[in-house]
């Protein structure tokens, strides 16, 4: 009887242990206050960094905003957001202008709460990725120079096996994946592996749903054909630049576009002139050391610029915000910036298209819904319908109107596995240009209910 005992309680504190490894490791990543946050924050937030490569000592940094107590944050999904670039960090875009719960004031130092925040309906994790980007490292510098889709797909993946582990909690749970942009590479992509490796798996840890990108690079045919047609519609460029355009790129690699291309791009954006063309009906924030930092071609790289983006800048490299984060333990030699110098101007391996991944993952049944905002000129309207045309889907529901509060907020058709929603008055970050219209949004994909055709409210 006394033995039976002993080994009962041995292999209890066990089991005991070895969990709390885990939760261990969760508590240390718990942010307990972030400088200049409103006194009014009623939710769980934690943040740090997952190795995704041993060898090379690479490592992904993480933000986890959970949905607020009286949402009942255990019954809520968990979202992944990715912006895109390459190189640039969902934590300056995605979380801190456009999505998440807290946002940036004009002062760089103090935060306020976002009321359209989408961790009102699940729970949101951003991630700095690849390696390079944000606070996001790497211990072999020649890393910084050879990433790619593949390479960032992979550690993605690497991640979020990890991450799981950590916060066991949200193993099982509902997931899915959304954003903007290159991260419409990004996220099929990993979509595609993560699919993949629950084959067989009759209870996955990573309980995959669907994706929903918004403005996002798809195809590069089409992405040039409709981009240019936008340009030229909306009085952007001349006629003879149209024309040049077409002859030059279209057909080309948008990453590594021909010198005639460039130089036909280069024409085109002197006579666009001073706007923003991540939001053409704006007043462009900071234009000509925007430009001069990242430059506007070819059109996958950077996000939309608005002021937003200055005050992330000064408030991530902030040392008391990054003690509060967890992050930059390594002392980086470089200051945070929204995007990556380095990581977006070596990029190694991108492909002409994903949609090949969209019809292998529509079959399999998973959710897709894309989304677009109608005044970006950077990946607009036309490119995404053209790319979705090319699927040849089946029409379940023709273009039609949704409406919040007796207007129309954009327009929707559905096929057969996918949904498409645009969003009137948008430019390239849907949720900052139109973040109540993005809220609704967001709300019917997780629902998967079609946007309504009469007026909601929220």
């Amino acid at each position: 009887m006394g033995n039976s005992m002993f080994f009962f309680a041995f292999w209890f504190m066990i089991l005991v242990l070895g969990n709390s490894d885990s939760l261990s490791d969760q508590e240390k990543d718990r942010i307990e206050e972030l400088p200049g946050q409103p006194s009014n924050v009623d939710f769980s937030q934690y943040s740090g960094y997952v190795t995704v490569n041993q060898q090379s000592g690479r490592a992904l940094f993480y933000w986890l905003t959970e949905s607020p107590t009286n949402r009942d944050p255990k019954s809520r999904p968990l979202l992944l957001w990715l912006n895109g670039g390459p190189g640039c960090s969902s934590v300056a875009y995605g979380a801190a202008e456009e999505i998440g719960p807290l946002h940036i004031n004009s002062d760089g130092k103090t935060l306020f709460i976002n009321p359209y925040s989408w961790n009102k309906l699940a729970n949101l994790l951003f991630l700095e990725s690849p390696a390079g980007v944000g606070y996001s490292y790497s211990n072999t510098t020649s890393d910084l120079y050879t990433f790619g889709d593949a390479k960032t797909a992979e550690d993605s993946y690497a991640f979020l096996v990890n991450w799981f582990e950590r916060f066991p909690q949200y193993k099982h749970r509902d997931f899915y994946i959304a954003g903007e942009s290159y991260a419409g590479h990004y996220i099929p992509q990993l979509s595609q592996l993560i699919y993949e490796r629950n084959k067989g798996v009759k209870n996955p840890i990573i309980n995959f749903k669907g994706f929903m990108v918004g403005n996002a690079v798809t195809d590069d045919y089409n992405d040039y054909v409709g981009t240019f047609e936008y340009w030229w519609t909306h009085g952007l460029i001349s006629d003879s630049t149209y024309k040049s355009l077409q002859k030059a790129c279209e057909g080309t690699s948008s990453e590594h576009p021909p010198i005639e291309c460039i130089r036909a791009l280069s024409i085109a954006e002197m006579e666009q002139g001073h706007i923003d063309p991540y939001s053409i009906y704006t007043k462009p924030c900071g234009y000509t050391s925007s430009l001069k930092r990242r430059g506007r071609y070819p059109w996958m790289r950077g996000a939309y610029d608005p002021c937003t983006e200055n005050y992330s800048s000064q408030y991530f490299n902030l040392p008391e915000v990054q003690k509060a984060f967890h992050a930059n333990i390594t002392k980086l030699s470089y200051p945070w910036k929204t995007c990556s110098d380095i990581v977006g101007g070596y990029w190694t391996d991108s492909p002409l298209s994903v949609l090949p991944i969209y019809k292998e993952l529509i079959a399999a049944g998973l959710r897709v819904w894309v989304f677009s905002g109608d005044t970006d000129s950077v990946v607009p309207l036309t490119a995404t319908r053209y790319s979705i045309d090319a699927l040849n889907l089946s029409t379940i529901a023709n273009w039609y109107p949704w409406y919040d509060n007796q207007k129309v907020a954009g327009w929707s058709q559905i096929y057969e596995g996918l949904t498409f929603v645009t969003v009137t008055g948008a430019g390239h970050e849907v949720p900052l240009h139109r973040p109540r219209q993005a809220f609704i949004l967001f709300r019917s994909f997780l629902e998967n209910k079609a946007m309504e055709r009469s007026s909601n409210s929220i």
